[in-house]
């Protein structure tokens, strides 16, 4: 097999370097209360691997372009939060836990639930609704790993429920998070 071998200007574009990263785009961008964001999104989401596509809503700002259609984010979640039940049409959702303690249930009610410590990893399959909270007593940190299609706005819904839940917060957040193009009939 003949080799490559990649300059150093060229291997720094595909390093990221965690001290780095910054928040995803669609999550300081919004204009509403963490309380409403945590709903839908991790405290803090930072792409690392974004698909060679280019930028989705949910990888965009990766440092890294392109590895095999791969997305990879670092959720990091302060003690009891972490996005509510929601489904991926396409794509599998890998999370190792890097730091903390997190809940993961599953189900269309969320009916089934586990707890992950430090490296434990659960690989959760297209179709299945799922969602994931920090039961440790500090910031928690997962290493999130898409894989299988396209991670964007239509490979994502949230149950019915999620929606009833941002919109007694405020009409207008309901209305901001359909107009990234947020879907809430998993399950439905």
């Amino acid at each position: 097999m003949k080799t490559i071998t990649p300059t150093p200007e060229e291997m720094e574009r595909r390093i990221a370097r965690f001290s780095s990263l910054e928040v995803l785009p669609a999550i300081r961008e919004l204009d509403m209360p963490l309380e409403v964001k945590d709903v839908i999104y991790s405290r803090k989401l930072l792409p690392a691997i974004a698909p060679e596509e280019g930028d989705t809503p949910i990888a965009a700002g990766g440092v890294i372009q392109g590895a095999a259609g791969m997305t990879m984010t670092f959720a990091v979640c302060p003690p009891g939060t972490g996005p509510g039940l929601h489904a991926h049409a396409k794509t599998y959702e890998t999370f190792t836990v890097l730091e903390g303690r997190f809940e993961f249930s599953w189900g269309d009610q969320g009916e089934h639930r586990v707890v992950l410590d430090r490296f434990d990893v659960i690989s959760i399959v297209p179709g299945v609704c799922r969602g994931f909270k920090n039961v440790g007593e500090t910031d928690g940190t997962l290493q999130v790993l898409i894989t299988g299609g396209l991670h964007d706005m239509n490979d994502i819904a949230f149950p019915p429920a999620t929606a009833q839940q941002i919109e007694a917060a405020g009409p207008e957040y309901l209305a901001a998070f359909k107009a990234k193009g947020i879907a809430f009939d998993a399950g439905v």
